[in-house]
């Protein structure tokens, strides 16, 4: 399956699962899974569904996720391997990445 971009692909807080969602197709999503340590925002695991790979909504997701954070005026601490390769790839996320 091929995912058709939105404009604004709209990476939402569940509070109640612990994870930043966005959606993809109707009733799918890519998540990131994260916890909260004081003023950081751990990230520990994502997930895209397979028939989605390859095609950057990891990367949306991550720069979504970031965003998030960044408005909420947290940390964050990538320790899901995607995520922390999007931190050191994104300079622009430098000032709130705490390792």
């Amino acid at each position: 399956m091929e995912y058709k971009m939105r404009p604004d692909p709209g990476v939402e807080d569940n509070f109640t699962y612990s994870r930043y969602e966005m959606p993809i197709a109707d009733g799918v999503i890519a998540v990131a899974y994260y916890r909260i340590e004081g003023e950081i925002v751990i990230l520990v695991h994502t997930e895209v569904p397979f028939e989605y790979s390859g095609q950057g909504i990891g990367s949306l997701l991550a720069q979504g996720v970031f965003d998030a954070i960044r408005q909420s005026g947290h940390k964050v601490r990538p320790i899901c391997p995607f995520m922390a390769k999007f931190a050191v790839r994104h300079s622009e996320y430098r000032d709130m990445v705490v390792w």
